[in-house]
């Protein structure tokens, strides 16, 4: 079993975001998982332009390190997002990435699969980037277990202090591969969204006739 983990912090190796996924990591490898995590910031990826040439032949006009990421988050079989608070959003670096996702989403390139969300903060902010995160994660088609944020402004050790959480969350994430979840307002949300980009993969059958067969397979047609 593979968890794969995206770190979105510039600060890579000094992230406090980076340890907190860590712990989850962690957690995830006692249950007995294989773990990664990767820093955006050591990627090429640059700003989607919304020219929407991915949905008719599924590649990208931007040669950068966006196809390599998303290939290996399709051989996961869990994704854990983590990303600081900037201005009460994500970083910029999570942000370019997920906007970069829509042919993933479109398609639900991740259905069937399990993730969760981690977010650090100063002060506020740490509660809506995780929602948002979650929120991505179901727009990928994929079901999250749950999150955590933690705000370290006014609280030195609440980072040491999350470590048995983060832990817990990652056996959770590797017990919902193993074993399944379930949350239906996830999957209502799922649902409603398939039911939107279908339409989105019938206007391309000609163009994308391996995904449309996939999504025929799967009776989301």
């Amino acid at each position: 079993m593979k968890i794969l983990a995206i770190h979105g912090s510039p600060r890579t190796l000094r992230s406090t975001t980076r340890q907190l996924v860590s712990f989850v990591l962690a957690g995830a490898e006692d249950a007995g998982a294989e773990t990664e995590i990767i820093d955006l910031a050591d990627l090429r990826v640059v700003p989607c332009t919304g020219c929407d040439a991915c949905a008719i032949n599924g590649v990208c006009v931007n040669d950068d390190d966006l196809a390599g990421l998303v290939a290996r988050m399709k051989e996961a079989d869990a994704i854990i997002f983590g990303s600081p608070v900037y201005i009460d959003n994500v970083s910029g670096q999570m942000k370019v990435f997920f906007d970069r996702l829509a042919d993933a989403i479109h398609y639900q390139q991740l259905a069937g699969k399990y993730g969760c969300s981690v977010a650090t903060t100063a002060e506020s902010g740490g509660d809506e980037v995780v929602a948002y995160e979650n929120h991505v994660l179901n727009y990928l088609g994929a079901v999250s277990v749950g999150d955590m944020s933690i705000a370290l402004g006014t609280n030195p050790a609440a980072l040491a202090d999350a470590e048995p959480a983060a832990r817990a969350l990652g056996k959770k994430l590797v017990a919902a591969v193993r074993d399944g979840f379930s949350d239906p307002a996830q999957e209502a949300a799922i649902a409603g969204n398939r039911a939107y980009f279908a339409a989105i993969v019938q206007e391309n059958r000609d163009f994308r006739p391996d995904e449309y067969a996939r999504w025929e397979k799967a009776g989301w047609l």
